[in-house]
């Protein structure tokens, strides 16, 4: 997903995958390293992918692009294939709320350092294995399904809140659905960062961005919406000016948008991350309407369309009279 890549902007380092199907994130980190003038050379692929099939296109595919990485094939969780590999870049996709994922044969694995994940939902289980894998200055950016913001059911609540209280959230995105084609299920960006005081940002201990982008994006078929190159710069713009990257501008809270959020905000909304929950309403959501005046315009809208409504039946009826099917 381009705008997973353009937030994180893997320039250099290790760049990891666990979950990298037909190497998709690899291919993007590709196209953003030659748009922003940098060398592929300058990063280290490193992905792994369980179904067999899918793990020999996406060596076919990174063969066929010059690509050189390390693609293992084997399950993250009970074979990880590169044990001892601590990334600057995780960018993942992972397989949303999978319950057949054996979380019963790993309930005291090293990686679950802020809770067992529940063995009905990986989600948890996804997000620990990422943060297992960053280095000390690494930064993960990766897609999950909205109820992970939110969930209490399983002690996702608590683990949620353990990776808050340890001050990894950087940015929580919500997007609009239709993204997929596989799935209309809404979806959220999570960022983690390992130390938010980094030398190449600017000091964001205690502090998350949170953005609300689920009014972006255009439908381009009846099912199927696209975030424009418009959207995309807007969403990693603000990211980027938030993290006070170099050339990104001033940072400013935008109501209904973005929202730079305390750890003791985030507490008081009981650890959730919804981003509607933070960044309010926009000025176009405001509803300054006095309530007497919005229920005569609403009961005179529903008259004229009841009225509407009793035409078409009886028109509808007289056609059926003709046709010979009347009562």
């Amino acid at each position: 997903m381009r705008v997973l890549v353009e937030m994180l902007a893997p320039y250099k380092g290790r760049v990891y995958d666990p979950c990298c199907g037909s190497g998709g994130m690899f291919v993007q980190s590709e196209k953003f390293i030659e748009a922003h003038s940098g060398r592929i050379g300058d990063i280290s692929i490193y992905g792994q992918e369980s179904n067999y099939t899918t793990w020999r296109l996406a060596k076919m595919n990174l063969a066929i692009r010059g690509i050189d990485g390390q693609i293992a094939h084997g399950d993250s969780f009970h074979n990880d294939q590169h044990p001892d590999l601590k990334a600057d870049y995780v960018l993942a996709n992972p397989p949303f709320n999978d319950s057949d994922w054996r979380g019963e044969l790993l309930r005291n694995d090293k990686r679950w350092v802020y809770g067992a994940p529940p063995a009905g939902n990986a989600n948890f289980a996804w997000v620990q294995h990422f943060i297992h894998h960053l280095a000390p200055t690494g930064t993960a950016g990766f897609v999950l399904a909205n109820g992970s913001m939110s969930s209490n059911q399983s002690g996702e609540g608590e683990i949620r809140k353990a990776i808050v209280e340890a001050d990894l959230v950087d940015c929580m995105a919500a997007l609009p659905g239709q993204l997929f084609y596989a799935t209309q299920i809404p979806v959220c960006l999570w960022f983690l960062a390992r130390d938010k005081k980094n030398g190449r940002f600017r000091d964001r201990r205690g502090e998350t961005l949170f953005i609300d982008a689920r009014k972006h994006g255009t439908m381009v078929d009846r099912v199927h919406r696209e975030l424009t190159d418009a959207d995309v710069a807007r969403i990693a713009g603000t990211f980027h000016a938030w993290r006070g990257d170099k050339d990104a501008g001033e940072y400013a809270d935008v109501p209904g948008f973005s929202k730079s959020a305390s750890l003791n905000n985030i507490r008081a909304h009981g650890h959730v991350l919804t981003p509607g929950r933070y960044v309010g309403a926009g000025a176009a959501d405001e509803d300054n309407e006095a309530f007497d005046e919005k229920m005569r315009r609403l009961v005179a809208t529903l008259r004229q369309q009841q009225a509407e409504a009793g035409k078409l039946d009886a028109t509808i009826a007289a056609n059926l009279r003709e046709l010979g099917y009347a009562e």
